[in-house]
């Protein structure tokens, strides 16, 4: 059953590890998405530009997810060289497919990825529709439940699987609003 008991501790378990919604140094949070990156492209033999580092830097400036013309005119006021939107689109469809940033399909727009060393790794996301927040989650069992359903119903899955979960942290809660069921 998807729903079980165990089932909703490990997506609880899951929610604690992320630190998108709770108060701390947002720099390690950077530190570790750079470092991480240039160890993978370095790994991969994957040219991580200047361009492509910044756009990445950019992304990781908070847990808000970014759109790519917000990201192309943030890069204008930091970036020497032209920016234009195929410019951006090729730095993130580079991040995407080393696994750096994932893009957000419900909003879109792209967030960094928190778990980028583990490079299969099957994500959820909890997105605040008031602070615009938004937390990664690793979440293999609804994963593989997707994979189950969409096998017994005989369909076969090409790409997809990462959920989006829009609604208030607790902090917006917190905050005198709640979730209508219409919201959902």
């Amino acid at each position: 059953m998807l729903y079980d008991n165990t089932f909703l501790a490990l997506v609880f378990a899951a929610m604690n590890e992320s630190v998108a919604f709770a108060a701390h140094n947002h720099l390690t949070c950077i530190e570790k998405a750079m470092a991480d990156a240039k160890a993978i492209c370095r790994a991969k033999k994957a040219r991580l530009t200047t361009l492509r580092e910044l756009v990445l830097e950019l992304i990781w400036q908070n847990h808000e997810p970014l759109g790519a013309y917000q990201l192309m005119d943030m890069l204008r006021e930091r970036y020497e060289g032209n920016v234009a939107p195929p410019t951006v689109y090729r730095a993130l469809e580079f991040l995407q497919e080393y696994g750096l940033v994932h893009r957000l399909s419900t909003i879109n727009a792209y967030i960094g990825c928190s778990q980028s060393q583990q490079r299969d790794h099957q994500p959820s996301f909890f997105i605040c529709k008031e602070c615009k927040k938004a937390m990664e989650v690793n979440t293999p069992r609804v994963t593989q439940a997707i994979r189950e359903i969409a096998s017994a119903r005989q369909f076969s899955a090409s790409k997809g699987g990462a959920v989006e979960v829009i609604g208030l942290c607790n902090s917006c809660s917190r905050n005198g609003r709640s979730p209508q069921q219409k919201d959902l």
